[in-house]
């Protein structure tokens, strides 16, 4: 099972995840509570080992700017929400940097087809809400063989389940691992990335 832990921002937060055995750590470079600088996520990007992920997420930005940002910390891979084309994936994919396309359970059937990507994030249908919602439909959306992460409303008691139900590659979690909004739990990290493994 892949895991990803994203929203991270402190030193301690990326150790943790990446001892644990996290695939990937995701800096947030769009506005939210978990927000980082370029510059921090840099400067945090050197407690991330060889082989593990390093992701800049954003929002609505148009992917050019993502690139250029992601660029300015160091990132190799870009994770993008909002409205998004193909022609989006190009951009990134020019740019040499590997892309993570979100979407919600809401999105249109044209959403899930693959635009190229290397890794597709199917999110509940109000992302950031932390709520559980039902996992086990993501499998009417015929992506067996193919590399995707399940995310929203996923924490360490939910996320062995919810991963069987959904039938998925991998998991992302952020708000399911935080003490208060923005601060992650340690202990949440580590018991989140274990059971993950354990699915």
């Amino acid at each position: 099972m892949f895991v990803k832990v994203c929203g991270l921002s402190t030193a301690e937060s990326v150790l943790t995840a990446v001892v644990a055995g996290a695939d990937a750590v995701g800096f947030v470079l769009t506005p939210s509570p978990r927000k980082v600088t370029p510059t921090r996520a840099r400067e945090l990007l050197a407690h991330v080992p060889d082989g593990v992920a390093a992701v800049g997420v954003f929002r609505h930005e148009p992917a050019t700017e993502a690139v250029t940002l992601a660029r300015g910390a160091g990132l190799a891979w870009v994770q993008l929400h909002g409205d998004r084309t193909p022609a989006d994936v190009r951009a990134v994919h020019d740019a040499g940097l590997k892309v993570i396309r979100a979407v919600t359970m809401e999105a249109g059937p044209e959403a899930f087809a693959s635009w190229g990507e290397e890794l597709l994030l199917i999110d509940a249908a109000v992302p950031g809400s932390g709520e559980a919602w039902d996992y086990a439909s993501v499998r009417a959306k015929g992506l067996a063989g193919r590399a995707w992460l399940l995310a929203g409303g996923l924490d360490p008691a939910n996320v062995a389940d919810a991963a069987v139900r959904a039938g998925a590659w991998g998991v992302d979690v952020s708000s399911g691992v935080e003490s208060t909004r923005g601060v992650k739990d340690l202990a949440k990290v580590r018991e989140f990335v274990n059971a993950a493994k354990s699915a």
